[in-house]
């Protein structure tokens, strides 16, 4: 899976709109003038780019989230209360993403304008349209069996050996989706051109739309075989 692979930690710097713990007061102050939403990268303090060290992520996500405590806030003024909870429920909602490796690479799509939310293609690849064709009949023979009291151990034994198959191509999407973010952080770190990181892009959204049609075919199979 993507971000699987071991990475030294990254360094966390703190992000910009957030100051540190005010022990005077015992409570954290958050400037007038900072900016509304940071995107999820940012938040933590990082890069754009889709390898992330999961301890590092989560050292950060704990320290953010006691900088935001509710009890830090106790003697604040109920507007800042107020933001204290909104950028609270932002890094919650920014670590939730993060932290998984597909939603990070959908997110980052979609901050850089290659990938819009409802947009996603569920369209058969065409060299799998054979494949899908037989699954789908055989989901639709297990369900009239099911519906009529036949055997179903034939259909299911033949089904499962279908979900098997639709399985590993699940794994070889990962394997590409792995090495395109590869490729993406490499871009990233050379200050590659917008065509190199554009031609990235479409071949991650490519990949996300392959990924999310087979596993729903996944699902469908697991379903009919509880």
């Amino acid at each position: 899976m993507v971000g699987s692979r071991t990475r030294q930690p990254l360094f966390l710097c703190s992000p910009p709109e957030l100051k540190e713990l005010d022990s005077s007061e015992n409570r954290m102050t958050a400037p007038s003038t900072a900016p509304e939403r940071l995107d999820h990268f940012a938040l933590f303090g990082l890069p754009r780019k889709l390898w992330i060290e999961m301890a590092g992520l989560e050292q950060r996500f704990l320290q953010l989230s006691w900088k935001l405590h509710p009890d830090n806030f106790i003697n604040a003024p109920v507007e800042e209360q107020e933001r204290s909870l909104k950028r609270s429920s932002e890094v919650n909602d920014a670590y939730r993403v993060l932290r998984d490796p597909v939603a990070r690479v959908e997110y980052m799509l979609e901050i850089e304008g290659a990938r819009k939310e409802g947009e996603h293609k569920q369209q058969a690849p065409p060299e799998l349209l054979e494949e899908v064709f037989e699954l789908n009949e055989s989901l639709d023979e297990l369900r009239e069996a099911k519906e009529d009291g036949g055997d179903l151990a034939a259909l299911k034994s033949r089904l499962e050996s279908a979900g098997k198959g639709f399985q590993e191509k699940l794994g070889e999407v990962d394997q590409q989706l792995q090495i395109a973010a590869q490729q993406w952080d490499a871009a990233v770190e050379t200050n590659a051109g917008d065509n190199d990181r554009k031609a990235i892009m479409v071949r991650l959204n490519k990949l996300l739309n392959r990924r999310s049609y087979i596993r729903n075919l996944v699902n469908n199979v697991q379903k009919e075989l509880q």
